[in-house]
């Protein structure tokens, strides 16, 4: 019996998603093709059915999480009646839950050490989704992409130190700074 139309689409999105889940938590060397099948609930046989390599995982997962982390960012900053929509952003990246959450969280901390030594498809794509992200937090705090750019790597950078110190007090002064500091790029 055949398969139902879009069945395939949707095997893939699965797999996109297990991927983007997993790079996140653990980083694209430390996850294997099997595992990421697996959290799809599929078997790793049907993997290259659906794609070249992991490299074109690695691409489409930065694609799918970079979407999910603006759409996240956009309802955030709409739920917001009273003060600025970029506070409210802000607020929401350098939280302890996103920094305790990395399998839902922001790919671009997560990722960024090994995609400098990514394929160069991986690194198009990623600096592709990193500048549209760029442009959101931009248009968001209505400033220049030069000051999206330095704004987005405050955070970025904020959210990677957080994630890294196991003193759990450390981890949140580095929130609360990057906070401030952020907050303060966008006034001036």
């Amino acid at each position: 019996m055949p398969y139902p139309k879009g069945h395939k689409i949707k095997v893939r999105n699965m797999i996109v998603e297990s991927a983007a889940k997993a790079f996140r938590t653990n980083g694209i060397h430390a996850v294997s093709v099997p595992f990421i099948m697996k959290g799809a609930g599929l078997t790793h046989g049907g993997f290259y059915s659906h794609f070249d390599n992991k490299e074109q995982l690695v691409a489409e997962a930065c694609r799918h999480a970079i979407s999910d982390t603006i759409a996240l960012l956009q309802q955030a900053a709409d739920q917001e009646k009273q003060s600025s929509k970029i506070n409210t952003v802000i607020d929401y990246y350098l939280s302890s839950y996103h920094r305790d959450n990395t399998e839902m969280g922001c790919i671009i901390p997560a990722l960024s050490g090994e995609i400098s030594r990514s394929s160069e498809e991986v690194r198009q794509v990623f600096t592709h989704e990193l500048e549209r992200m760029i442009a959101f937090i931009s248009d968001l705090a209505e400033i220049d992409t030069s000051k999206g750019s330095s704004l987005i790597g405050s955070m970025v950078g904020s959210l990677v130190l957080a994630r890294s110190v196991n003193n759990t007090v450390l981890s949140d002064n580095i929130l609360s700074a990057g906070k401030q500091y952020a907050k303060e790029l966008v006034v001036i």
